[in-house]
């Protein structure tokens, strides 16, 4: 079964699919070990190519029950160490833990960041004892990895390996916790407290921190000592939770970090498709970018090439408003799980695009997965790849675990528990450079019957254009500066019906950049963003 997934991941990937020339292709391999189990939104670390699993939900979903979700049948108590190359797992419980340690070790959507030995643990949601319901707590947890894994591997005492600390600035869920130089930044995500009830009523509060929470950690190996920094707050652009906040390479050169998509916005129960870059000293909305798939946290690959001063973030599969449907953007607005794949890229400049990728997840994947990164593989201080250092044809850079597996795309208004599990499955993530002419998409919204396509895309300047005419009508192609600018007209009198293709060569372009062209006939208007690289 292995082998023909394989296969047919393989098959895909090397479909010439679309329109323009990747700087890299992706390739996944699918792997078992035997009695895994599933798990999805945990907290994981790792130590000497082994991987510490903590907290998270063995089921799916949450129910469209009231009062039913977040059980504590669901709650993962124990901790799990896997050796994704010997192929084993070892396990322990919480249970002699004192249990407040034990209540936050067992809840989901926990924020976390390893800083060498140490994985650090901020909040999370579960089952408090006190109150007898769910809550989001206000700790944070140091773990010391290597120590805990030898421990679990060996059957001998955990408890010397926790500590932990209460600040209700932590008290924290769904949003991230990441590090820009020697700083914590603690990205979105909100305060949920109350046993959840899809239905609504006084069962629980829920507030969304719409913030940037900045704070400096010291830690001897016995005290932890934080010194909190102001925090950035932004109702508007920082409502955000349950998404995806990613180590960056700055056009700078410096180390930042992107908050992407994000559920809800304030005033409709959609998702973001802007972001927000995050530097050392503050943040930027971007909203002349559109982030049309993976907008619910998944597993992530970030790359960056020195060389070209180009950053990649590559998405796998989640929850989006979007997906691609034999080559048709398609707009659903219940947010469905989906299988795609897709790449942001941003340019020199500063300039995002975004490019759905020919492989796939086999199935509806990635919601809650994350993608454990190989540390052999050489990385910036953030975590964020070594582009230009990959200089094999093929390259192993991390492993994707777990998450939801959903039967079927839209399952949210129905949900009994059934729909969807906890996935135990790991895909192996390959890098391919050299030897793949594998096809990109850049935003291809070929909705209607235009059928728009571009290619290549990004390209130098010169490129075709394919469209679809129902009649025989006058065409209006042109090209626009992303600021509105007006670059080029071009009147096509009386088209024929059926396939239609232009070809033109843009000059005086020096600097390259965004542009949107747009075909308009008198019954149609479709636009399509493209890059015109220097």
């Amino acid at each position: 079964m292995v082998k023909k997934i394989s296969s047919i991941l393989f098959l895909v990937l090397s479909h010439l699919y679309s329109v323009a020339q990747s700087p890299f292709e992706i390739y996944l391999e699918p792997m078992d070990i035997p009695s895994l189990g599933g798990i999805q939104a945990y907290a994981f670390g790792q130590t000497d190519g082994k991987w510490l699993i903590v907290g998270g939900r063995l089921d799916g979903l949450h129910k469209r029950q009231p009062f039913a979700s977040f059980d504590i049948a669901g709650n993962n108590n124990q901790l799990v160490v896997i050796d994704p190359i010997s192929l084993q797992k070892w396990t322990a419980s919480i249970s002699s833990l004192p249990i407040s340690i034990q209540e936050q070790l067992s809840s989901t959507n926990m924020e976390f960041h390893q800083e060498g030995d140490y994985l650090y643990l901020v909040g999370g949601y579960g089952y408090n004892n006190a109150t007898a319901a769910r809550k989001t707590f206000e700790n944070l947890m140091a773990i010391h990895v290597p120590n805990l894994v030898n421990a679990i591997i060996n059957g001998t005492s955990i408890d010397a390996n926790f500590r932990q600390i209460s600040d209700l600035q932590f008290a924290v869920t769904g949003g991230h916790l990441k590090k820009i130089n020697h700083t914590f930044y603690l990205v979105g995500g909100n305060k949920f407290d109350g046993n959840y009830n899809p239905m609504g009523g006084g069962s629980y509060t829920q507030v969304y921190t719409n913030a940037i929470r900045k704070f400096n950690l010291i830690d001897d190996g016995t005290n932890i000592t934080i010194n909190h920094l102001p925090e950035i707050v932004d109702a508007t652009n920082l409502h955000r939770r349950d998404y995806n906040v990613v180590p960056q390479i700055l056009p700078s050169g410096e180390e930042g970090i992107t908050a992407f998509s994000g559920v809800f916005q304030p005033t409709v129960d959609l998702p973001y498709l802007n972001c927000v870059n995050i530097d050392s000293l503050n943040y930027t909305v971007n909203n002349s970018f559109q982030q049309y798939y993976n907008h619910y946290h998944c597993a992530v690959l970030p790359f960056y090439s020195e060389v070209n001063n180009v950053m990649h973030n590559v998405f796998f599969g989640g929850i989006a408003q979007y997906y691609d449907s034999a080559g048709i953007l398609v707009q659903d607005n219940n947010v469905p799980f989906v299988k795609t794949i897709a790449r942001v890229t941003r340019d020199a400049n500063g300039s995002m695009s975004e490019f759905k990728l020919p492989v796939e997840m086999p199935a509806l994947l990635g919601t809650g997965a994350e993608l454990i990164p190989l540390k052999t593989v050489p990385q910036y201080e953030n975590e964020v790849f070594k582009l230009d250092e990959l200089t094999q044809d093929s390259t192993l850079v991390g492993y994707i675990y777990g998450g939801i597996s959903s039967t079927a795309a839209n399952i949210f208004f129905t949900n009994t528990g059934a729909e969807s599990s906890a996935s135990s499955q790991i895909f192996k993530v390959y890098v391919i450079k050299n030897d793949i002419s594998g096809l990109d998409k850049l935003n291809e919204q070929s909705v209607g019957t235009l059928k728009m396509q571009v290619y290549p895309n990004p390209n130098g300047g010169e490129f075709e254009v394919n469209y679809f005419l129902t009649k025989s009508t006058d065409v209006k192609i042109s090209l626009m500066s992303i600021t509105g600018k007006e670059i080029e007209v071009k009147l096509i009198k009386n088209a024929g019906a059926g396939e239609n293709q232009y070809h033109r060569k843009i000059r005086n372009l020096d600097n390259g950049g965004t542009y949107m062209l747009t075909i308009e006939t008198d019954y149609e208007t479709a636009v399509q963003k493209i890059i015109i690289e220097p």
